[in-house]
């Protein structure tokens, strides 16, 4: 080897590449080894150091397809592209790691509770379409997916939940050597996304070691990934497995999906998610946004001559009368009865013995604040006196009124109605620990609240109160009981996500007659934009009851259903018809 050759073999080594999944498709014109990429079906993977014109990388990143996102990677001099086509591309805030195999530790522990295998059906390809739309990724579709399972370039693995066989976290792997020839010898790791809602920790961990130790029994050298430089979480996972920065950049189209990471900064009060999701749809549509109290969610939108305060999605749309006719459930639930709508049986605490009455006709019941959202103070299934007597003394707590109401059995089913539309409905479970033989149940609730609050911007935990604990008791447990392994036990009865609970997507499936009783609800309320509580025997049937109305209902965890781009289209409904015209 020259003296120049080892010159660009070195510079090679520290700009060398980072890919994702996909298959090599070379122009026509090009040479074997020069100007290569690769489609993944939601867009192209360039390789930079294939390249030897620059002006070919901007202009090539600018045939991009509609709707999809095409990456330059592997950029020695980014600045000098970037120089090509100012207007149109960006340099992507995204570090670059790479693990050589040599310093890669083996671990003997295995998954626990799920398994890590590689891609083999078609509804898998549709699982880990659902899973990355919830992750706010762009999908390849299921189609690319299952065309190209054989593909000996891409390799895509699942983590697949042992109980359910629901599908839990994706990840795909890329041989730079069958790519493009590599001299390096390399391959790369993209399109990490693990569920937010996932029972069982590492799932994360497993997959990227399942990508490192596939490529190191193939003898390549090293493994790349892209992540983006505020990621902590995953940046944390990546240096303990031994990965470490190199020099590599990258480039990409400014096109509706990458704005948030090129239009700038946004407000720097940090606001809740379900703030955040608002505003950043608002930005997206040149609505100007001002934070007013980012502790309470508090935020103006404002567009020409139009000002409008929100908190989270309660607008000044949304009147006095009806915020206090959800705010007060015993309102809530005459109102519906009124309108004709199916409600459980309710009343209201005046005296210790007709609260056990009340019990005693129904032999379950439900015990709240009149008053009050987020599930606090509310218990759920109270069987027996004493419990009854407690779960009153816990809902004073939060209003002087408490409620006792029949207890329907069924699925907690959420549906979200804007400007008298449904938009979304989601079931909501209530928060599980599975017991691994070797934590206690307080150690395993405290680890998912961990995983829950990283995944909901710490909204979502499971409080260890009197409440959990009368719950696992139910279930013939104590908080610090050693839970065995692979036994799910339910630690809340209530399915608020601000107590643990999950959210699961089901509006394709809801029967017309919920969605027409849910538009009926919310005009009874008079209300333009509420979260209706139903109880369901199933998602696909007629029956229910409903429990609650909320003024203020939680619009992120719906993904994929539109429910930001809805409320903004209430609040500003003149760009709603420029988004479409679009």
């Amino acid at each position: 080897m020259s003296a120049k050759e080892r010159i660009q073999h070195r510079l090679a080594r520290s700009h060398a590449p980072s890919v994702k999944n996909w298959d090599r498709q070379p122009r026509k014109d090009q040479h074997p080894g020069t100007e290569v990429f690769i489609d993944c079906g939601w867009g192209r993977l360039l390789f930079g150091q294939t390249f030897t014109d620059l002006e070919r990388i901007a202009t090539t990143l600018q045939e991009e397809r509609p709707g999809k996102r095409d990456v330059a990677l592997y950029l020695s001099d980014p600045h000098v592209v970037l120089s090509h086509a100012p207007q149109d591309l960006f340099l992507d805030p995204s570090h670059t790691f790479r693990l050589w195999f040599e310093r890669y530790q083996h671990s003997p522990r295995r998954p626990k509770g799920f398994r890590v295998r590689l891609l083999n059906s078609r509804e898998d390809g549709e699982a880990i379409e659902r899973l990355y739309v919830r992750r706010h990724m762009v999908p390849p579709g299921p189609d690319f997916i299952w065309e190209h399972r054989a593909s000996k370039i891409l390799t895509y693995w699942v983590a697949e939940d042992e109980q359910d066989g629901g599908i839990l976290g994706v990840v795909t792997g890329v041989d730079h050597a069958l790519a493009f020839g590599d001299p390096e010898n390399g391959a790369s790791l993209w399109a990490l996304a693990v569920d937010p809602q996932a029972p069982h920790p590492g799932i994360g961990e497993a997959l990227v070691r399942q990508v490192i130790e596939y490529y190191q029994a193939r003898s390549r050298a090293f493994l790349d990934l892209s992540v983006m430089h505020d990621n902590v979480q995953a940046i944390r996972l990546y240096r303990k497995l031994g990965f470490a920065r190199i020099p590599a950049f990258a480039l990409k189209n400014k096109n509706a999906y990458n704005e948030p990471l090129f239009i700038g900064r946004a407000p720097q009060e940090r606001l809740n998610p379900y703030a955040t999701i608002i505003v950043n749809e608002a930005r997206r549509r040149g609505i100007g946004v001002e934070v007013l109290d980012a502790e309470a969610g508090y935020f103006a939108l404002v567009l020409g001559g139009r000002r409008i305060v929100c908190r989270e999605s309660l607008s000044e749309l949304t009147t006095a009368v009806a915020m206090s006719r959800c705010d007060d459930k015993a309102v809530t639930h005459r109102l519906l009865r009124r309108a004709g709508l199916r409600v459980p049986e309710q009343v209201r605490v005046e005296a210790l013995d007709q609260a056990e009455a009340f019990l005693s006709r129904f032999g379950r019941v439900v015990v709240k604040p009149a008053r009050g959202e987020q599930g606090a103070g509310i218990s759920v299934d109270v069987r027996d006196a004493e419990a009854l007597q407690k779960a009153i003394q816990v809902a004073r707590r939060f209003s002087a009124h408490v409620l006792l109401e029949e207890m329907v059995a069924g699925e907690d089913l959420r549906i979200v109605v804007i400007d008298y539309q449904v938009v979304a409905a989601a079931v909501r479970r209530p928060a599980q620990v599975i017991g691994t033989g070797q934590h206690s149940i307080r150690d395993l609730i405290q680890a998912q609240s961990r995983r829950r609050r990283a995944a909901t911007g710490g909204e979502s935990s499971i409080p260890l109160d009197d409440e959990t604990a009368r719950c696992c008791r139910q279930e013939g447990y104590e908080l610090d009981d050693i839970l065995p392994a692979g036994v799910a036990l339910t630690v809340r009865k209530t399915a608020n996500l601000h107590t643990g609970g999950t959210i699961h997507d089901v509006t394709a499936d809801l029967h017309p007659r919920l969605a027409e009783d849910a538009i009926a609800a919310a005009r009874a309320l008079a209300i333009p934009v509420t979260g209706l509580d139903f109880i369901v025997p199933a998602v696909d049937g007629p029956d229910y009851a409903i429990i609650e109305a909320n003024e203020r209902p939680g619009l992120a965890n719906h993904e994929p259903q539109p429910t930001a781009e809805r409320f903004v289209d209430l609040l500003f409904p003149q760009t709603a018809l420029r988004e479409n015209a679009s």
